[in-house]
């Protein structure tokens, strides 16, 4: 590769992770605004049982929002790269995996898999380019 082949995989490599780690960041709002787990995940956060689901979903929210933040740091750290790959593979892949093997999920939580498809697709496309450069 040339220079200029290198300089633009580099800034689509450091794009990619920046945009993987804002999807899984903004999820992580849900744990300072609770009140937007119903909007975000289609549930309710009202009864009998709603403190357990609520502290639940709030502590899934602060570690989407670490997946996340350690996914933008390793947009400019080129050494948290293949860390923050495999964190957030394991995030994303482990959801995935449990949305599509649980019948009856509700369309707010569909849609909260069919995002985190296209993010590890763009997840998929950094590590092959981060791969491709370290060969």
């Amino acid at each position: 590769m040339n220079g200029q082949d290198i300089m633009w995989t580099d800034r689509l490599t450091t794009a990619l992770f920046v945009v993987v780690g804002a999807i899984n960041l903004v999820p992580g709002f849900v744990a300072v605004a609770p009140s937007q787990i119903t909007t975000a995940y289609g549930v309710s956060i009202a009864g009998a049982d709603s403190a357990d689901l609520t502290v639940l979903l709030r502590h899934r929210a602060v570690l989407l929002g670490l997946v996340g933040i350690g996914l933008l740091c390793a947009a400019f750290i080129r050494s948290l790269r293949v860390p923050a790959l495999s964190a957030g593979a394991i995030s994303m892949g482990t959801f995935l995996l449990l949305a599509y093997t649980t019948s009856g999920l509700n369309d707010a939580n569909m849609r909260v898999a069919r995002i985190d498809i296209a993010a590890f697709a763009l997840l998929v496309l950094a590590a092959v380019l981060v791969l491709r450069k370290k060969a």
